[in-house]
């Protein structure tokens, strides 16, 4: 959620960056009309409260002095009504403009491209150069059925459309990736947690999940439980309300999760194979720091991703997400993308993004300052990385001329030494 002081104070801001993201700036006139009619009702309400105290000076005064009473006993009565009028009024102008705050998206940092899509998104660098096959390259879904390591039509019979079951050498690559992934990042100073794979309505508001993207999340109506997302939901809300010891700073979590998603919206988008599931696999990272720091932090998250996709040998590039393309609650995101040589192409394995205070004012997430003075925090969160895309892009990087796939050698010591899938 933005500040707003920060809105009151320069409209044009937020105007601009809801055009840069392509989206209507009318909400900024509302903002705008709901926050002037709240200050005058609050500023009338203060007035009313400040002649309430004086009505019962007057009482308590005319008392002692053993006088009548009754004119400012009948005042006090209309006063009081007044004001419950005005503060009912205030009160209801503050829900309206509260419910409009959430559905407001972060202000994209200056260092943001202005584009429409992910075609305007600039590639920052390129790691890795992709393999030349002397044969056609299969892709991953023709793999994985013929060495019956997934299961697409049994996954589907069991819980529906977008959902696998991995049998054999495909659970067991999963699993080892996931085991490599954290121990990567515990190595490099991430403190890992595993948290509730079920959260409230109050955690998913905190990080932007709700209520903009209610419908991506699978919702337990008895209990009132939201399914994970992503493990960003739960990690970042950890210290929800909470004010953090300054020496506590930067904080650096890892998880794995199981996550789920709708993907309401995706229909007839990478209909076949493991890419986009309704239930898959992830490794998160999430940072909690000073505001001065977060940027600094963000290209460190990034490494850190990228040092997963390094260690295992897969081609990528890193791209900075244009306005347009950017999610909700960030203001700058650095997109991964490894190589897929079945598709012959880059595809998304991790969105690094530095959200700035937008989700720690949802959340009421502060630390105190050098003058002790409470201050929001800046949350950052990136896959670290997602790990249904890294079992692809090992299966189509690492395929041989005979349907096989040569298990990468980090991950070796995770599969019992086994070097190939056969």
């Amino acid at each position: 959620m933005l500040d707003i002081r920060r809105i009151r104070d320069n409209p044009d801001e937020l105007r601009a960056a809801l055009k840069n993201r392509g989206q209507d700036a009318g909400a900024v006139e509302e903002i705008l009309r709901l926050d002037g009619e709240w200050r005058e009702l609050k500023a009338l309400a203060d007035g009313l409260r400040a002649s309430k105290n004086k009505v019962s000076l007057e009482i308590n005064g005319l008392k002692k002095a053993g006088k009548g009473i009754d004119a400012q006993v009948h005042e006090s009565h209309r006063i009081n009504a007044e004001l419950a009028g005005v503060e009912g009024k205030a009160a209801e102008m503050e829900g309206r403009l509260a419910a409009i705050m959430l559905t407001v998206p972060n202000i994209p940092h200056p260092s943001v491209a202005v584009g429409k899509c992910e075609d305007d998104n600039p590639v920052i660098r390129s790691s890795g150069t992709p393999r030349k096959f002397d044969f056609k390259p299969k892709e991953h879904w023709e793999l994985a059925t013929e060495l019956d390591i997934m299961d697409f039509e049994r996954g589907a019979k069991i819980a529906g459309h977008r959902f696998t079951l991995l049998k054999g050498d495909g659970a067991k690559l999963e699993r080892a990736a996931i085991n490599f992934f954290l121990d990567v990042h515990e190595k490099n100073g991430w403190f890992e947690v595993f948290p509730p794979l079920l959260v409230n309505e109050k955690t998913a508001t905190g990080t932007g999940n709700l209520p903009k993207f209610a419908d991506q999340l699978y919702y337990c109506g008895e209990d009132k439980l939201y399914l994970i997302p992503t493990a960003e939901v739960p990690v970042t809300n950890i210290y929800m309300d909470e004010i953090i010891p300054k020496e506590d700073l930067p904080m650096r979590f890892c998880a794995y999760t199981p996550c789920f998603r709708r993907e309401a919206g995706e229909y007839g988008r990478d209909i076949k194979g493991y890419l986009r599931q309704h239930q898959f696999n992830k490794v998160e990272l999430v940072t909690i720091c000073e505001p001065e720091k977060s940027y600094e932090e963000h290209e460190l998250m990034a490494k850190e991703a990228e040092r997963v996709l390094e260690l295992l040998g897969l081609p990528y590039n890193r791209m900075l997400l244009c306005t347009g393309d950017m999610g909700f609650a960030a203001a700058k995101t650095y997109d991964l993308n490894v190589w897929l040589p079945g598709q012959g192409k880059y595809r998304e394995i991790s969105s690094i993004s530095n959200c700035e205070d937008f989700q720690a004012r949802r959340g009421n997430t502060r630390y105190r300052d050098a003058k002790n003075k409470p201050r929001l925090v800046h949350t950052l969160n990136g896959s670290g990385i997602a790990v249904g895309r890294t079992v692809i892009a090992i299966m189509e990087n690492y395929q041989n001329a005979d349907g096989s796939i040569t298990v990468p050698e980090a991950l070796r010591p995770y599969m019992k030494g086994k070097e190939k899938i056969a």
